[in-house]
C-alpha cells in the first residue's frame, strides 16, 4: 500500500511541475506547443484522478481540472482549425485565427481557473497522506482495480453496440487509454490493447475535427470553401474509424 501511495504522491508531483512548466510558457507564449501540452497534462491528471473517487480532496481536484480542461477546449480547437488552414493554403482565414492565440495564450496562464488547479493540486499529496495516516486508503489498490475494470467493461459494451455514439466511444477510448498510462502495473489490459486505443483515437479524433468543422462553417463565412473537402473526409474518417474500431473489439473483446 505504502508504494502504491508513493506512486499516486510521486505522479501529482509530477504533474504539477508539468503544469508550472506550461503555465510559464503560456504566459511568455514561447511556442504554439504549450497548450496542448498543458490540456495533455490536464487530461492525465484526471485520468489519474478518476478511479480515486470518493478519497479526500479528490472532487475538489477533479472539478478544478475539469474546468480548466472546458477553459481551454475552444481555444485548442482554434489552434488545431488555424494549423489545418494554414496547411492548406487559406492564409488569412488562418492568420485571422493565429493573430488571437497569443492573447488566450495568456489569459489562460493568468486564469483564475488555473490558479485554482495549481493551488488545490499542491495541497493534494498531504490530502493523501493524512488519509493514509488515518487508514482511509485500506482496499485502494482493489479499488483502483474495479474502477479501471468497469471503464474497460464500459468500452466493450459501448463498441458492441450497433448504434454507438462516435462521440461516447472517442470519450471512453481516451479514458481506459490515459488510466492505462497512469496505473500500469493495475490495469491488466489484453496485450494488443493499448496501439489498438491509440490508433482508434487518432481515427475518431479526425472524424470529429471534420465534424466540428462543419458546424463552425455555418457561422463561419471565410470557412465555406473547405465545406465540400471536409464532407468528403469526414466519410472517410468515419469508415477508418468504422475498421480501427472493429479491430479493437476483434483484438481485445
Amino acid at each position: 500500500m505504502s508504494a502504491l501511495v508513493d506512486q499516486l504522491v510521486a505522479q501529482v508531483i509530477g504533474l504539477e511541475v508539468g503544469l508550472l512548466s506550461c503555465q510559464a510558457r503560456l504566459a511568455a507564449v514561447t511556442d504554439d506547443e504549450a497548450l496542448h501540452d498543458l490540456r495533455t497534462t490536464v487530461r492525465r491528471l484526471r485520468s489519474l484522478l478518476r478511479p480515486l473517487r470518493d478519497l479526500p480532496g479528490v472532487e475538489q481536484l477533479e472539478l478544478a481540472a475539469g474546468t480548466v480542461g472546458r477553459l481551454t477546449t475552444p481555444l485548442r480547437d482554434r489552434e488545431v482549425l488555424a494549423a489545418y488552414l494554414l496547411d492548406q493554403g487559406y492564409q488569412a482565414a488562418a492568420q485571422r485565427r493565429l493573430q488571437l492565440q497569443p492573447d488566450a495564450y495568456r489569459q489562460v496562464a493568468q486564469s483564475q481557473e488555473l490558479a485554482h488547479l495549481l493551488q488545490i493540486l499542491d495541497a493534494f499529496p498531504r490530502f493523501i497522506r493524512a488519509a493514509q495516516r488515518q487508514k482511509l486508503l485500506k482496499g485502494l489498490r482493489s479499488r483502483i482495480k474495479k474502477r479501471l475494470a468497469k471503464q474497460w467493461r464500459q468500452l466493450g459494451d459501448a463498441l458492441n453496440d450497433p448504434s454507438h455514439d462516435r462521440h461516447r466511444l472517442r470519450l471512453l477510448i481516451k479514458r481506459v487509454r490515459y488510466a492505462a498510462e497512469a496505473y500500469p502495473e493495475l490495469d491488466k489490459l489484453p496485450p494488443k490493447a493499448v496501439p489498438r486505443l491509440k490508433k482508434a483515437q487518432g481515427a475518431l479524433g479526425d472524424w470529429h475535427d471534420c465534424w466540428q468543422w462543419l458546424a463552425q462553417a455555418e457561422r463561419q463565412l471565410d470557412l465555406l470553401p473547405c465545406v465540400p473537402v471536409w464532407h468528403i473526409t469526414m466519410t472517410r474518417a468515419e469508415v477508418q474509424a468504422d475498421r480501427v474500431l472493429d479491430k479493437l473489439r476483434a483484438d481485445c473483446f
